[in-house]
């Protein structure tokens, strides 16, 4: 698992946010649930650490596609920027 600091944030990111599931961090870093969990462990705080699997576990966050309503079909808000391949465009 090689990946340089600002995959890191983005992953970390990506792994906060409810409507990202792990299949979509798995299709653009190539890291599996357990990948992103032992990277979560390592460079968060162990307070921040338990919060985010607490929320992963719970009924709010939909970070599993086989969990998720039919009816959610982004994985973003529809007004963050545009994203492509983690590239962030227009910066």
């Amino acid at each position: 698992m090689l990946v340089n600091e600002l995959d890191v944030d983005r992953i970390i990111e990506m792994a906060w946010e409810d409507r990202t599931p792990f299949e979509a961090i798995e299709v653009q870093f190539g890291l599996r649930e357990s990948d992103v969990i032992r990277l979560m462990r390592r460079n968060l705080k162990a307070s921040s650490f338990r919060l985010w699997r607490k929320r992963v576990h719970s009924g709010v966050s939909s970070k599993h596609m086989r969990k998720r309503h039919s009816q959610m079909t982004r994985f973003r808000c529809y007004r963050q920027r545009s994203i492509s391949n983690n590239k962030i465009s227009k910066r």
